[in-house]
């Protein structure tokens, strides 16, 4: 999903650069490391296509 082209606001977090947002990422994410992790009201969505 471009959620930039289609209008829809988001928050890019840069894991590499940012310890604090590499451990909420792997919380989210239950310590798999695929992306994009897309949290969206509460609900977890995990690689492309959402699998």
């Amino acid at each position: 999903m471009d959620f930039g082209k289609r209008g829809i606001g988001f928050e890019y977090h840069d894991v590499r650069k940012d310890a604090e947002a590499m451990r909420r990422f792997l919380d989210y994410s239950l310590g798999d490391r695929r992306v994009p992790l897309i949290v969206e009201d509460g609900r977890v969505t995990l690689g492309f296509g959402g699998t």
